[in-house]
């Protein structure tokens, strides 16, 4: 496996040579990142588009959970567009939602006001849904819809990159020419499904890396774009190092090549910044 997995990644290297740069950009007057808005799409089977009709108050004695600083209500809102959700729903949907207050007690006005709302089926069905996030409605807009239908496209895609559950072996196998190496690191995911980082390393040339979402690395395989699927199941959820089980039976000069390689695509995939409180981290 291992001769077939180096042979098809130097096939690839000699034809493209250079992996190409991050390309999709931020909205920069949008303060949700992309990996904001995947947590939110990852977590919800169900996504609508809605309007609020009616935003009752909930009595705070019906509501001690509420967190401090917050207002709880009951919204009943009418189905403008459904993002995501087997099954579908109504024209109608109600939920909870806990809002925040100002300076002076007082909650936003959200009525007749169009938002994303990203939920779950709430227990006894019908038109009730529960949020998936203490802020899993956010304002409407045709960008943010945009970018959400795109997200929901690449979850849903049968090739899906999945979560990554942990890394598990990860190797470095010296060339024959000094100077020249390949380090191998394979992940544990959510489904089963492989994935795994190659890093090449040939004499007299810059060292490339890729991501095989497959048993091996084939002429597909590249880096990923920043603000795709694949860059925000490596970036935001890879652990800073590489943990010391996974390298276990490697020689220490071999090791320390491999976590050198692994640093290197840390620096590649660069940072994963999120804008909403209490986002997980790797």
């Amino acid at each position: 496996m291992r001769p077939l997995m180096m042979f098809a990644f130097a096939l690839f290297l000699s034809q493209i040579g250079v992996f190409p740069a991050f390309s999709q950009i931020q909205n920069e007057s949008d303060p949700l990142q992309y990996a904001d808005l995947a947590d939110l799409s990852a977590e919800a089977p169900i996504i609508v588009q809605a309007t609020v009709n009616k935003a009752i108050k909930v009595d705070p004695e019906r509501a001690p959970n509420a967190p401090t600083g917050t207002r709880r209500f009951y919204i009943i809102a009418s189905t403008d567009a459904l993002i995501r959700g087997q099954g579908g729903v109504g024209e109608t949907i109600r939920y909870v939602i806990d809002l925040p207050l100002d300076e002076r007690g007082r909650a936003p006005k959200i009525k007749k006001k169009p938002f994303i709302i990203f939920a779950r089926r709430a227990p006894g069905g019908g038109d009730n849904i529960q949020l998936v996030a203490k802020d899993a409605q956010i304002a409407w807009s045709p960008s943010r819809e945009q970018r959400v239908r795109s997200l929901v496209r690449e979850l849903l895609a049968r090739d899906a990159p999945p979560a990554i559950a942990r890394i598990g072996n990860a190797f470095h196998v010296p060339g024959t020419i000094i100077g020249e190496g390949e380090t191998q690191i394979f992940m544990e995911t959510e489904t089963g499904s492989p994935v795994s980082i190659t890093v090449l390393k040939r004499d007299g040339q810059r060292k490339f890396w890729a991501v095989s979402l497959g048993e091996i690395v084939d002429e597909a395989a590249r880096a990923p774009v920043r603000n795709s699927l694949l860059w925000y199941r490596l970036a935001c959820f890879l652990p800073r190092q590489l943990p010391p089980s996974s390298l276990m039976g490697d020689t220490p000069a071999n090791a320390q090549q491999a976590r050198s390689d692994y640093q290197l695509v840390l620096r590649d995939l660069g940072d994963c910044p999120r804008s909403r409180p209490g986002s997980p981290q790797p």
